[in-house]
């Protein structure tokens, strides 16, 4: 690599790595490996290529890593991740090769699970903990105590068949098949249609009657989902999202000390400290198949493999008319319109649950969702796809500085306001710039509902629709996930981490095994990389 190549902490600096030599040097170089976008899997990737001796250079086309899972300062003393809120799905085989904990990963699980409050006045904490969790049932609706126990239990069964916590766990590796699925299931019905079939509404009623209680898991099954939970396959999302093991505790989500962001930048120290170059601000123009990147600059970059952490639309554009027709089919054929808007605030105090007041209340350190009724859910969706805002709104709030005072201002709290449905686009032709502030008062009524000091709570309030997502962190249609993460786009037919052009490969969350900040994506990416350098298959599919 050039010997002028300046190298600073991702840590240090919140992700603001710059340029670590002039563009000319870094082009005069023969690259084993360029990886095309510095988000966490992009990042993972050059990590393990780099300490397997490969020479790598990673491009990024902003000033700051981490994609959508980054840190900002949208107020001063505030940070918070734009994108990504918590940490569930990291793989901890990826934290502990890479050593994370010794770079300063410290992971806080939100055992206080999901809170969620009701018009009725009544509520219920469903607590990672089962005896806990089981006693709320029982206050609650005495007659489903069974029913979520079987409901808990396929769960359980489903992620100990599939993800065990060794070496067979089938995120690792290429995607398998549904024949190796259903072979791993061993003819548990319950689990398939889990896994396949069920609605997230069908799976919550075939085992509970309260309707309180289902409505109180339907968003489970849809987050980051452009689906309704009455839409076959939606069940599978609650098990993706249920079927992490961070921490040693199956099922458990929870906060990354100093905001999820430090994920990506604990990721680009290991690749730095492995001898890769990170370099920001730096847009790529074109992938060339077998030869590397031209710049939008006009600089080409030679490199034996070209890896992108795009999303494949952006991958294919990139591609420039070079793409197999086969696999570009491929990748037209997922559909990619989000449908979330994440709001980052700034309160001057926890909002006031009517249900269970307080300030500092076990619901404040766990997850919170405001439910729908299942006629507003149907209403909401339909409402997004005809390209209108929703009259009420899905919302799941997370509270990052009850458990990390860093990250806001003496005596004033983070909040994460994930929701759901806003349209792409409006039918009646307006743009987001001149509906965003209705969809900010839109979900901040949604927690009006069910608090008493909503919004007077509220310092600041940023909005982010589809549109913002996919112009603040490069992701087409603003899908959180690189693409839907349904069924028919799952397993063995989500997109493989090799593909048919000569040298060029996917990392990101449209490869096996799907979206969230999981990591494992970018380690099998890297995995095919020098398995094809070992073969000397050069990076192109033979299958």
């Amino acid at each position: 690599m050039p010997a002028s190549v300046e190298i600073r902490s991702a840590v240090e600096s919140l992700g603001l790595l710059g340029l670590p030599a002039p563009l000319r040097e870094l082009a005069r170089e023969r690259w084993d490996a360029v990886i095309v976008g510095a988000g966490h899997n992009g990042l993972t990737c050059a990590a393990y290529l780099a300490r397997a001796g490969k020479k790598v250079l990673v491009l990024e086309s902003r000033e700051r890593i981490g994609g959508a899972c980054t840190i900002e300062e949208p107020w001063q003393g505030v940070r918070l991740s734009p994108c990504a809120y918590l940490a569930g799905l990291l793989h901890p085989l990826v934290i502990e090769e890479l050593d994370l904990p010794s770079r300063g990963f410290h992971w806080t699980p939100a055992s206080n699970g999901l809170f969620v409050p009701f018009e009725d006045g009544e509520s219920i904490q469903l607590y990672d903990d089962d005896e806990l969790c089981e006693a709320e049932v029982r206050r609650l609706v005495p007659r489903d105590v069974d029913g979520w126990r079987a409901l808990s239990d396929v769960i359980r069964r489903t992620r100990d068949a599939l993800r065990p916590a060794n070496e067979h766990d089938i995120w690792i590796g290429d995607a398998p098949t549904r024949e190796e699925i259903e072979d791993r299931l061993d003819g548990d019905t319950e689990a398939r249609a889990m896994l396949f079939e069920w609605s997230m509404a069908e799976f919550v009623e075939h085992y509970l009657s309260d309707e309180r209680l289902q409505i109180a898991y339907l968003g489970q099954g849809v987050i980051g989902t452009n689906a309704s939970p009455f839409d076959p396959g939606t069940a599978s999302i609650r098990f993706h999202h249920a079927s992490g093991r961070l921490g040693g505790l199956p099922g458990a989500w929870g906060y990354v000390r100093g905001g999820m962001g430090m994920v990506s930048f604990f990721l680009a120290d290991a690749a730095q400290e492995a001898g890769a170059v990170i370099a920001c601000g730096v847009p790529a123009g074109q992938i060339l198949p077998g030869e590397g990147v031209l710049l939008e600059s006009g600089e080409r970059v030679r490199a034996a493999a070209v890896i992108s952490n795009a999303d494949p639309r952006t991958t294919l554009r990139l591609l420039n008319g070079a793409a197999d027709p086969t696999w570009r089919a491929q990748v037209e054929s997922i559909p990619i319109h989000g449908c979330t808007l994440k709001l980052n605030v700034w309160l001057r105090e926890l909002p006031d649950f009517r249900a269970r007041p307080g300030q500092c209340q076990p619901h404040h350190f766990g997850q919170i969702n405001t439910p729908l009724t299942k006629a507003e859910w149907k209403a909401g969706y339909a409402a997004a796809r005809a390209g209108e805002l929703p009259q009420h709104l899905w919302t799941e709030l997370y509270f990052q500085s009850v458990h990390d005072r860093s990250v806001a201002p003496e005596g004033t709290h983070t909040m994460s306001v994930f929701s759901q449905y806003v349209p792409y686009s409006f039918a009646d032709g307006a743009t987001w710039d001149a509906r965003r502030e209705d969809a900010k008062t839109l979900a901040l009524n949604a927690l009006a509902r069910f608090c008493s000091n909503i919004p007077a709570a509220v310092l600041e309030a940023e909005a982010l629709g589809p549109p913002d997502i996919e112009r603040k962190v490069g992701l087409t249609g603003g899908h959180i996930f690189q693409g839907e993460c349904l069924p028919p786009y799952m397993w063995s037919n989500r997109l493989a981490a090799r593909t048919p052009m000569l040298g060029v490969y996917l990392c990101g969350a449209c490869t096996h095994p799907g979206g969230s900040v999981i990591a494992v994506n970018g380690r099998n990416a890297a995995m095919a990389v020098l398995g094809a350098s070992e073969t000397g298959a050069c990076g192109a599919a033979t299958d």
